[in-house]
């Protein structure tokens, strides 16, 4: 993980130029949250694909034990 410093620039009222570095905690919190959003998306994606196969085989575990066609079938 890198040390990220602000861009010194010329002109006046810019202080003393000083780059401000960001603690291990900020860097450590970057971390955390670029990791949950990578599993949330992938949670998600795993669930939209995942949810209508799961009901099928529920319902093929199901007591009557239906056939595929009955399960597929509106009706």
């Amino acid at each position: 993980m890198a040390v990220i410093t602000e861009v010194k620039g010329k002109g006046k009222g810019k202080g003393k130029g000083k780059g401000k570095t960001r603690s291990r905690k900020d860097e450590a919190l970057d971390f955390v949250k670029e990791w949950t959003t990578f599993a949330m998306k992938k949670a998600k994606v795993g669930a939209h694909y995942g949810f209508i196969p799961l009901i099928i085989i529920i319902g093929m575990n199901s007591d009557p034990k239906p056939s595929l066609s009955q399960l597929l079938s509106p009706l």
